[in-house]
């Protein structure tokens, strides 16, 4: 598992990961380098819309369609910040790019842009992030707690919530009835 880069991809949890943070879960991996990972949930909407986190921030949000979209649980790290996934990358404060494409951006004047509605075209908006210390990634991904597949964007801002593990595994072209906890062990 050395020198091995997942930025830019899902983390799929495998049927044996017990861990309420992350059972059944796909993350998207923002940032993996020798110092550790960083990725955001995608698939664990919380009873929080759009339309209450901007009450919060003191924001009127003028698209209600946006304000009516779920924010996520992103991860048991910095529950308290919102981290902001989207497309196109743009000019925003505080963003990593994570592809040509997508960014994560945890500044609020990327909530104040959407407000307005001139923000980015699609958005993900998490409380929290999942963190992974230098090694511990690759630690887990030997244990077989993971899946990993290159990420499609249409799964982090297209596919509802509920279907995105499912859309995540079809990614590996692989039936999900077929993971057996040991998956990986000849």
């Amino acid at each position: 598992m050395e020198n091995v880069n997942l930025t830019g991809h899902f983390l799929i949890a495998m049927p044996a990961m017990t861990d309420p943070y992350f059972a059944r879960s796909v993350t998207y991996i923002c940032e993996h380098n020798a110092q550790g990972a960083m990725g955001v949930v995608i698939n664990r909407p919380i009873e929080m819309s759009l339309d209450d986190l901007f009450d919060q921030i003191h924001l009127e949000i003028h698209d209600k369609s946006l304000g009516q979209s779920p924010v996520h649980f992103g991860g048991p790290v910095q529950i308290e910040r919102g981290f902001v996934l989207h497309q196109p990358v743009g000019h925003w404060s505080s963003s990593i790019a994570v592809d040509g494409q997508t960014a994560l951006t945890t500044s609020k004047d990327i909530l104040e842009a959407s407000a307005l509605g001139v923000g980015p075209e699609k958005m993900l908006v998490t409380l929290g992030y999942a963190g992974w210390s230098a090694g511990q990634l690759e630690e887990e991904l030997a244990q077989n707690a993971w899946l990993t597949v290159p990420a499609d964007d249409s799964v982090i801002f297209d596919i509802p919530s509920d279907k995105k593990f499912e859309a995540a595994i079809q990614l590996l072209g692989i039936d999900l009835a077929s993971l057996a906890e040991d998956a990986g062990h000849a």
